[in-house]
């Protein structure tokens, strides 16, 4: 799929080091080539927690079926 600035994607994998999660919501805010992507992912409060370069096989498109959730980035003690 070609991703365009300011689509709306999911995560497909963890990325632990950056507090990422599989199924994390981000926008694509700038594309690299016909591979590249630069994604922001952002908090409930519109925070950003990541800005991070990915391939496009790192993410997917919104699907009919996805239902949106939230999890809080607190670490339990």
């Amino acid at each position: 799929m070609a991703f365009k600035e300011l689509d709306t994607v999911v995560l497909k994998r963890d990325m632990p080091d950056l507090g990422l999660r599989r199924g994390d919501l981000g926008a694509v805010v700038h594309v690299y080539g016909a591979d590249g992507l630069e994604v922001e992912f952002v908090t409930a409060a519109g925070r950003t927690e990541a800005l991070v370069s990915l391939s496009a096989d790192d993410v997917r498109g919104i699907a009919e079926t996805d239902l949106v959730s939230v999890r809080s980035l607190r670490k339990s003690a």
